[in-house]
């Protein structure tokens, strides 16, 4: 990973919980499902210890993956930003100009990037077309469902 990982505050907590999770409670969940499916003899025809050896690797490569995020990230300096142009960390309210439906998201860096907990990632096609404008733009995103367009109704900083 060449390129800095851009993380907010909180981001950057969740990562860190998730990491000291799984290498406690899911390296010792995975020990016991080994330990136990080894109890059952054979391992040539045994299908639990090839699960739990399966699930050791994808626990592992995650692992692997937050210590590499964790070694090379920057966290976004929420204050350098101001409320009026839409940041990276603002948070934005947007109304589908189409639907009528308003919707928040923060925009965060990929890593972070959850639409279903509110946060789109700023290489998104949403996320790149909001980035610095302002309350009251409209713009139009061309998005894998199409054309949609936008309305900025707030922007607030984290």
């Amino acid at each position: 990973m060449a390129d800095e990982i851009l993380l907010t505050s909180d981001g950057l907590k969740e990562l860190q919980d998730e990491l000291e999770q799984l290498k406690t409670v899911g390296r010792k969940d995975i020990a016991e499902k080994i330990k136990v499916a080894l109890s059952f003899g054979d391992l040539s025809e045994n299908s639990e210890y090839d699960e739990a050896k399966s699930e050791q690797g994808k626990l592992e490569s995650r692992i692997n993956e937050l210590e590499a995020i964790l070694q090379n990230y920057k966290l976004i300096d929420e204050d350098e930003f101001s409320a009026d142009t839409v940041n990276r960390a603002s948070k934005v309210t947007i109304k589908d100009m189409e639907t009528k439906e308003e919707e928040t998201y923060q925009i965060v860096g990929p890593q972070q990037a959850n639409p279903m907990k509110g946060r789109i990632s700023d290489e998104s096609p949403v996320g790149k077309a909001l980035l610095g404008k302002k309350k009251g733009t409209t713009i139009t995103v061309e998005t894998p469902a199409g054309m949609l367009k936008y309305k900025i109704v707030n922007i607030e900083k984290m």
